[in-house]
């Protein structure tokens, strides 16, 4: 299972948490709000965003006019799975 990150701050002061492929990820990094093709990176680096505190679980919900249900679908298949556990076209053998 994966823990809260701590959020850390760059050198120009901006917060960021570590994302899933292992680098800096800041608010400006993260997929713009308008965004109608959910990879699993994407989902990936919302879940690490919330997980490390840049965003609340509210705001990721807003953000995205996701459902909490659909966030913490993402999160425990994260969690159970791994990343490839947000493949939509692998669900049926995760669930």
């Amino acid at each position: 299972m994966l823990q809260q990150q701590q959020t850390r701050t760059n050198s120009r002061g901006e917060p960021y948490v570590i994302g899933p492929t292992g680098a800096p990820l800041t608010l400006k990094d993260l997929p713009p709000p308008d965004t109608g093709r959910w990879v699993i990176r994407r989902k990936a680096e919302v879940v690490a965003a919330v997980r490390g505190g840049l965003l609340t679980l509210e705001e990721a919900c807003e953000r995205y006019s996701l459902t909490s249900e659909e966030f913490l679908a993402w999160q425990k298949s994260i969690d159970r799975h791994g990343l490839a556990g947000l493949r939509t076209t692998r669900l049926q053998q995760y669930r």
